[in-house]
C-alpha cells in the first residue's frame, strides 16, 4: 500500500488533471475568432440574439458552414463528419431578473456589530493556528495574567522585545489549547466506540483494544495535533532565542554607554583637579559637559560612599536625575 506522501502526491497530480481538462473544455466552449490554418475555410453566418458559437482553429482542408436556421456547423474532410452543433444562450426574463435580485436581499449576512463579531469567528475550530489567539471559551482574565507573567519573566526593553514577549505568550497559550484537545478526541472515540469489544472479559484489555480503535479511527486529528504542537514548540524556541539575542545586544549597548559615561565623569573630575591646583575657575557647560561643577562633587563625593559598601559604582545618570529632582522639590518648597 502507497505511504501517505504518495497518495497526496497522487492527489495532487489528479487535481491538476482536473484543472487542466476543465481549461480545455473552458477554452473549447468558448467563442474565439482565430486564425486558421492555411487552406480551412470558416464561414460565420450572423447569429440570433443571444447566441454563441465556438470557432476552433479546424484541420487543413476542413470547412465549417454555420446554419442561422438550426445553428449547426458541418465540418468536411473529404468525407461528411458528424456535425457539431453551437449552443444557443437563453437570455434571462425580466421577470427572472428581479426575482433573483429580491432573493438576494435575504442573505446579505450580519449586519449589527455583534453578529458581524460572531460571524468572523465561524471558521474557528481550534485555534492553534491564525490570528485568533482568544477564543469566546477562553477567560479573559486568565489570559491577561499569562500575558503579565510573561512580560515579568522576560522584561522586555524595547517595542521590538515587547512585539516578542507578545507572541511567545501567545504561542504558549495556543499550547496550552494541546492537552485539551486530545483528551477530547479520546472522550469522543470513548463514546463512539463504547460498544465494541464487549466479549472480551478482561477489562484491561479491552480498554487497551479501545484505546487503540480510538488512535487509528481519529489518527489523522491526533497526528495533525501532533505536528502543530511540534511547530508551535519551534516558533516559541525560535521567538525566545531572537528575543535573548536582543535583549543580549541592548545589555551590552547600555554597557558601553555606562563605561563611556563613566570615562566623561572621570574626565570631568582630572579637570576639577587642574583647576583646583591652579586655583582657577572651572566652567563644564562651557567645556561641553552636561552637568554642574556643583554636580559632579555631589556625586564624587556619594559615588565614594557607594563604592566602599558595595563595590560599585553609582549610575550616574540615574542619580543626576535623582539629584536634580529632589533639588528642584527643596527649591519649590
Amino acid at each position: 500500500m502507497p505511504n501517505r506522501a504518495q497518495r497526496r502526491a497522487a492527489q495532487r497530480q489528479a487535481q491538476k488533471l482536473a484543472v487542466k481538462a476543465s481549461k480545455v473544455m473552458l477554452a473549447e466552449q468558448a467563442p474565439t475568432d482565430a486564425v486558421q490554418p492555411h487552406g480551412t475555410t470558416c464561414t460565420n453566418a450572423v447569429q440570433p440574439h443571444g447566441t454563441t458559437c465556438t470557432n476552433a482553429v479546424q484541420p487543413h482542408g476542413t470547412t465549417w458552414t454555420s446554419r442561422p436556421e438550426n445553428m449547426s456547423a458541418t465540418a468536411s474532410v473529404g468525407t461528411d463528419q458528424p456535425p457539431n452543433t453551437c449552443e444557443f444562450a437563453q437570455p434571462v426574463s425580466e421577470a427572472r431578473l428581479n426575482a433573483n435580485r429580491a432573493n438576494a436581499q435575504h442573505s446579505t449576512g450580519p449586519r449589527t456589530e455583534e453578529g458581524k463579531a460572531k460571524s468572523s469567528m465561524n471558521a474557528v475550530k481550534t485555534g492553534l493556528t491564525g490570528r485568533t489567539v482568544l477564543l469566546p471559551s477562553d477567560d479573559a482574565v486568565i489570559y491577561q495574567q499569562h500575558l503579565d507573567r510573561n512580560f515579568a519573566e522576560f522584561a522586555p526593553g524595547s517595542d521590538k522585545e515587547k512585539a516578542l514577549v507578545q507572541t511567545i505568550a501567545d504561542t504558549e497559550w495556543r499550547l496550552l489549547r494541546i492537552a485539551p484537545l486530545e483528551a477530547g478526541i479520546y472522550a469522543i472515540g470513548r463514546l463512539e466506540l463504547a460498544d465494541l469489544f464487549v466479549d472480551h472479559a478482561d477489562p484491561v484489555n479491552r480498554e487497551a483494544l479501545i484505546q487503540g480503535k480510538i488512535f487509528m479511527t481519529y489518527r489523522r486529528d491526533l497526528t495533525n495535533l501532533a505536528l502543530q504542537e511540534r511547530r508551535l514548540r519551534n516558533q516559541r524556541k525560535t521567538d525566545i532565542a531572537e528575543l535573548t539575542q536582543l535583549q543580549k545586544d541592548r545589555a551590552e549597548k547600555v554597557k558601553e554607554l555606562a563605561q563611556k559615561r563613566h570615562n566623561e565623569v572621570q574626565r570631568a573630575l582630572e579637570l576639577n583637579n587642574k583647576a583646583i591646583y591652579h586655583k582657577l575657575d572651572l566652567d563644564l557647560a562651557g567645556l561641553g559637559f552636561d552637568f554642574s561643577r556643583d554636580e559632579l562633587l555631589a556625586y564624587s563625593q556619594q559615588n565614594e560612599d557607594q563604592k566602599r559598601l558595595t563595590d560599585r559604582n553609582l549610575d550616574f545618570d540615574q542619580w543626576l536625575a535623582a539629584f536634580r529632582a529632589a533639588y528642584k522639590e527643596q527649591k519649590a518648597a
